[in-house]
């Protein structure tokens, strides 16, 4: 009875020490957070790379007075960001938009309207992009394939019909600026420095109170530490690939084709 006991604690105590290591390297964390998310769609966050290389982001929806200063700290530096315009802020300012595009800019889609599109039909969600993308095309001549949902808000369902029926790929971000919160430059500066990683999707705004004060001192940090900045097109991955638990865009083994619109 005794070894039986004995044989039982050992046991016991061999599983916990175990589960312990699995633990600490993060193991079980990981996979249980890949079992939870394998049933839920993933948009792209950020890229898998050891190329020090990072993608600038401008969300636009609302003002543009100081949309031209960001411009020309873009053009100073000769950096290509990738700008997500609403149609109704394309509609308001048809110039402002014209000139990100002939400044060689990256040009995304980011709804009709603004809605949280989560709440969407399938109807409703379709008609949010494909007027999003006709209004762009006419005012700019671009037609994006790239698209960012508003306050980063998706579902299954929105992936499923932005990616699987329109060909679009979905991109969020993974380093926040929290410019549209009113940071000031040098926050700014800190927070996304102390953020930022090979393959980063960093969010900014195109009329942030304090964004054009923060991106010198954050393209100066970027350049110091041996990055490039490129539009999001050119930090994705040209082949075929998975997104992983975080987001991550992860570059299958042996691709060797190219991400292209659809």
């Amino acid at each position: 009875m005794v070894l039986r006991v004995n044989r039982r604690c050992l046991a016991l105590a061999a599983a916990l020490v175990l589960l312990a290591v699995l633990v600490l390297r993060g193991d079980l964390l990981d996979r249980a957070i890949s079992v939870f998310k394998a049933s839920r769609r993933l948009p792209i966050y950020s890229v898998a790379t050891e190329e020090k290389k990072v993608a600038l982001t401008f969300d636009a929806a609302w003002g543009a007075e100081r949309t031209p200063r960001i411009l020309e700290i873009l053009r100073e530096n000769d950096i290509k960001a990738t700008f997500f315009l609403v149609s109704f802020w394309v509609e308001d300012y048809p110039e402002m938009a014209r000139r990100i595009a002939e400044e060689g800019h990256e040009i995304g889609l980011h709804s009709t309207t603004h809605p949280d599109m989560t709440t969407l039909s399938r109807e409703d969600i379709i008609w949010e992009l494909e007027e999003n993308r006709r209004i762009i095309e006419e005012v700019t001549g671009r037609r994006p394939w790239l698209f960012r949902p508003p306050f980063g808000a998706y579902s299954d369902r929105l992936l499923a019909v932005a990616e699987d029926e329109l060909g679009l790929v979905t991109i969020q971000w993974d380093v926040d600026s929290l410019d549209w919160h009113d940071l000031s430059g040098p926050a700014m500066v800190e927070r996304v420095t102390r953020r930022v990683k090979p393959g980063s999707i960093i969010l900014f705004h195109n009329n942030g109170k304090h964004t054009p004060e923060a991106l010198p001192g954050i393209i100066a940090y970027l350049r110091s530490q041996g990055y490039e900045m490129v539009p999001v097109s050119e930090l994705l991955h040209r082949g075929e690939y998975y997104i992983d638990h975080q987001g991550r865009q992860v570059a299958k083994p042996g691709s060797s084709l190219e991400v292209k619109p659809r």
